[in-house]
């Protein structure tokens, strides 16, 4: 229940608050996106385009409603110009979960014109500056930031904690590996190459 999980739903639930049967598309396939992902499930969203570098994510992220996914590898143009031809124009609402500036503006610029609203929850790097044309705001695109979610610990956490209890948050599909305390830097290690989501340290041990 840490940031990762919390910080992904809450984007989703409480920022975007994308409506039943719209689109949602997620940038970046970590425990964040994936949690912003089970938050459109939840949602009632009918489309979730997760956008990753990692293809080796793709086959997990579905497990969390992730029902598309798009690698911007495999193609030449920019990933907005190609969720625009998937989608007939933009998505309802994207989520950035990266922290890259690039995606923070691919994100904005693949939501629908009229309508659309995009959601920054990654962290840039300080020195970053966000750049897009004017007139994506004025085709009345909508752009959102938030830290942790708007979650307030000690009043909203329990409400997340009752989604689990209810069986309507799956919890256990964000724990990817179980070590030992011994073997903590495979932990680190598994973090560092991007193969888990969360790891769970036997500190007691077998």
């Amino acid at each position: 229940m840490s940031c990762g999980v919390s910080t992904g739903m809450g984007v989703t639930l409480n920022v975007a608050k994308p409506k039943k049967g719209s689109s949602v598309a997620i940038f970046g396939l970590g425990c964040v996106g994936l949690a912003a992902a089970e938050g459109a499930r939840i949602a009632g969203a009918s489309r979730i385009i997760g956008i990753d570098l990692n293809s080796d994510r793709f086959e997990k992220a579905k497990l969390f409603g992730v029902t598309e996914f798009i690698n911007p590898l495999d193609y030449k143009k920019p990933i907005q110009e190609v969720i625009a031809e998937k989608t007939d124009g933009g998505v309802d609402y994207s989520i950035e979960c990266t922290g890259n500036v690039k995606a923070m503006i691919q994100a904005f610029e693949s939501c629908h014109d009229g309508w659309g609203v995009a959601v920054l929850v990654g962290v840039p790097h300080s020195d970053a500056v966000f750049a897009t044309n004017p007139v994506n705001f004025l085709n009345e695109r909508t752009l959102k930031g938030t830290f942790f979610g708007n979650y307030k610990p000690r009043s909203d956490l329990p409400g997340l904690v009752e989604l689990y209890l209810a069986k309507k948050l799956e919890l256990e599909k964000f724990i990817t590996h179980e070590v030992s305390f011994a073997d903590i830097n495979k932990a680190f290690d598994y973090m560092i190459k991007g193969e888990s989501l969360r790891c769970v340290i036997n500190v007691i041990g077998d």
